[in-house]
């Protein structure tokens, strides 16, 4: 009986420590991912100078937001003169549902596996210069409702699978080089044409069944 009990005791104290150990782990994986960002960066303003990645949690880190378990809600990075590109590794960032990094001088691709970011609500990448197409896996961000892209140099259609979130309140990709025709289904329908201006291949609103939607994009 006594070694019984000296085997449960092991077992939840080596549970215990597990589930302890969960959010540090969490933690360290959320900080790895921001550190691969910063490394991307450049920071002329050393807006970044409190991302110290020997630190366990980034949620003392200026700039990030974090909710009771330590997890990652927010990157506020907007208007901070920061250059370079966005990395994959954003994709770690689960909690995440605020990504604002709007007016930078950030240029390269949106990387695709930001759609991997099931609860965000809120992307902000307006204001940078941002090539490439809007990848189509962004579909897959069934909480989103805000999504501005706008003064990029985006190129492509606008993927169709962005017609699919219902959350979705706030579109805005005026100002790229995008083609095609301008998505009139779901929430699409009561977006102003103003937040599609300023693409001069872009037609629209589209009519259906009349013209393919990537047309003026050869």
């Amino acid at each position: 009986m006594v070694a019984q009990n000296s085997r449960r005791d092991l077992l939840t104290a080596s549970l215990i420590l597990t589930l302890s150990l969960f959010p540090i782990t969490e933690a360290n994986s959320e900080g790895d991912a921001l550190h691969t960002f910063r490394q991307s960066l450049s920071d002329p303003d050393n807006v970044l100078q409190s991302w110290d990645s020997t630190l366990v949690n980034p949620c003392t880190w200026f700039h990030i937001t974090c909710n009771q378990h330590n997890q990652v809600t927010r990157l506020d990075l907007g208007n901070s003169n920061l250059s370079g590109h966005l990395v994959p590794e954003l994709e770690k960032l689960e909690h995440l549902q605020y990504l604002e990094l709007y007016k930078n001088k950030i240029q390269g691709t949106i990387p695709s596996e930001l759609a991997n970011l099931k609860s965000l609500i809120s992307l902000d990448l307006y204001n940078n210069n941002l090539t490439g197409k809007i990848p189509s896996s962004l579909g897959k961000l069934k909480s989103l409702v805000f999504l501005r892209l706008n003064e990029n140099r985006l190129t492509g259609p606008i993927p169709r699978e962005l017609t699919a979130i219902s959350s979705l309140k706030v579109v805005n990709v005026s100002g790229n080089d995008l083609c095609g025709t301008i998505p009139v289904e779901g929430p699409f329908e009561h977006i102003p044409l103003q937040n599609f201006e300023n693409n001069l291949r872009l037609e629209g609103p589209e009519l259906m069944g009349l013209a393919s939607y990537d047309t003026n994009c050869t």
